[in-house]
């Protein structure tokens, strides 16, 4: 499934020879855990963390587009009964094809939807072994460009990635091997710049 999603995001960058433009975006994102799992061990969940989340947008026209987030490795604590355990860290590539409703103001309404990853980067901790995981993503934001801007402008959105990684804590009472059901909200707000 990585290599699929690399072979879609390679041939999303090789569209340059298209007709279009590029639009690079530089935010800042809180990642926002909605699930909890109920393991032998006890409540286990991954804790709110703060992101820089850069990513590339390809626009083929107007209206429809797709953007690939590189975001810099995210680290989460997790969280057993309230208390921090282990930590694990990882990397999110992201891709969505977006659809824009162009409109006579400076305000541009977006929908996406496409597929995330978690690739694990390492763990600590009672943490003994973090895998890979593929989910669904969705994202509604905007755009907005000043009048007097030509092109540069400020965004926010709100993406949603469905992951769950299999982990496995070790304790003194041995080996807990579960999902972790992370499934966060991912708020970002930054700067946007058209090529």
């Amino acid at each position: 499934m990585l290599k699929q999603i690399t072979l879609v995001a390679l041939m999303g960058l090789s569209a340059s020879a298209m007709a279009g433009q590029w639009q690079v975006k530089l935010g800042g994102s809180v990642v926002a855990p909605t699930q909890d799992t109920q393991t032998a061990l006890g409540v286990v969940e991954a804790d709110h963390e703060y992101a820089f989340t850069p990513s590339v947008e390809y626009f083929f026209n107007d209206n429809i587009s797709t953007e690939l987030l590189l975001a810099a490795p995210i680290s989460h604590d997790v969280l057993l009964d309230g208390n921090s355990v282990a930590k694990i860290k990882h990397l999110p590539p992201t891709l969505t094809a977006k659809y824009h409703f162009k409109n006579s103001t400076g305000f541009t309404p977006y929908i996406g939807v496409g597929g995330t990853a978690f690739v694990a980067w390492d763990e600590e901790g009672i943490a003994k072994d973090v895998k890979e995981d593929f989910g669904f993503a969705g994202q509604i934001g905007f755009n907005f460009q000043p009048a007097d801007a030509k092109n540069w402008g400020v965004f926010f959105d709100a993406r949603y990635a469905q992951l769950s990684p299999e982990v496995t804590l070790i304790d003194e009472l041995g080996n807990a091997k579960f999902d972790l059901d992370i499934d966060p909200m991912v708020y970002t707000i930054g700067y946007s710049y058209k090529f």
